[in-house]
């Protein structure tokens, strides 16, 4: 049993307070490997912003949970030689499917995990964050839930259709399971199409499809029904148009891939939502800034010279996000 407290790490139960109290969202920045947490560690830095590292079960697996675990540590201990005297860095779970796998995370030091049980009957999904909470907070790991279902397919998790939070469930839900944060459904999806051709207009000014909004009216229902209690959305990468035209202009094909506007995204932040997941616009200016080195330069072989730009090129989408869309900047000093 690791506590994550001995990593320096913190849970989400102050960040989110302080987030709902001033108006602005934590990032949620989903990573796999070592340049995807450089660039996290060095944009939260930077602007001083709280920040959540998500692990799903996939990255999980993919990097290997001892060593996520150290890497983890090491970035709490990167952030203060980088001048951040005292990080708020989270290590979360993202889209866990069982109590063991949420167990593991917190014997593992993780400090917020989340059990994601959307897809089972309400009654058993009540029944399984409720198992999880109780072993989650013997050790003071946060834990979030999920009400609704999101469209997409992000690593494991995948669904056809969507369907809304219903908020007349959402009191009954978190006063049965004590979770402490609630992700629900309002139109985001997993990936970076998120939405159908069909589903979208297209800009006249541009050609481009533009998705259809989100469901303020149900979270602002949600609201009403839980005032001050955090709220996540999932699947709220905005698919930067630049980068999809980066990777398609260098060998890509990147097809009708389109995301949230990030005014919609601001919006949400300054409401109950304090925490927004961001896994797919990592990806894309991560493969961008790689496809053009090896488009540009065939005979580069140096993992360094494409995966340092793809570093930059991340932590430049992170900065972003979290200054102009999150507001979550100079949140802790």
């Amino acid at each position: 049993m690791v506590s994550y407290k001995e990593l320096g790490l913190v849970n989400t139960r102050e960040m989110f307070a302080k987030a709902i109290d001033g108006g602005y969202a934590i990032p949620a920045f989903n990573f796999n490997n070592m340049e995807q947490l450089q660039a996290i560690i060095m944009a939260a830095a930077e602007t001083k912003s709280p920040v959540i590292l998500q692990v799903s079960k996939g990255a999980r697996a993919y990097a290997n949970q001892t060593l996520l675990r150290y890497m983890a540590q090491g970035a709490v201990e990167y952030a203060k030689e980088l001048g951040w005297e005292k990080p708020q860095i989270c290590l979360h779970l993202d889209h866990g499917d069982s109590f063991e796998t949420c167990k593991s995370c917190v014997d593992f030091g993780f400090s917020s995990v989340m059990i994601d049980g959307s897809s089972l009957p309400y009654d058993e999904n009540v029944a399984l964050t409720k198992k999880v909470v109780e072993y989650a907070h013997q050790f003071d790991v946060t834990v979030e839930a999920e009400l609704g279902v999101l469209a997409g397919v992000e690593d494991e998790v995948s669904a056809e259709e969507s369907h809304y939070t219903k908020p007349e469930e959402v009191i009954d839900f978190v006063s049965k399971t004590g979770c402490d944060s609630l992700a629900i459904s309002i139109g985001t999806s997993h990936g970076a199409y998120k939405f159908k051709p069909e589903q979208c207009t297209v800009d006249p000014a541009t050609g481009r499809l533009v998705p259809p909004p989100l469901a303020f009216d149900v979270l602002a229902e949600v609201e009403k029904k839980l005032p001050g209690f955090p709220i996540v959305l999932h699947g709220s990468s905005s698919v930067p148009q630049d980068e999809v035209d980066t990777i398609n202009a260098h060998g890509g094909k990147l097809q009708a891939a389109v995301g949230i506007p990030e005014e919609q995204l601001r919006k949400a932040a300054k409401s109950a939502v304090c925490k927004i997941n961001i896994d797919s616009d990592s990806r894309l200016a991560m493969t961008a800034a790689i496809r053009r080195v090896f488009d540009e330069k065939p005979a580069e072989f140096d993992p360094r010279k494409y995966l340092g730009p793809a570093r930059d090129n991340m932590k430049k989408l992170y900065i972003h996000k979290i200054v102009n869309v999150l507001g979550s900047d100079g949140k802790a000093e």
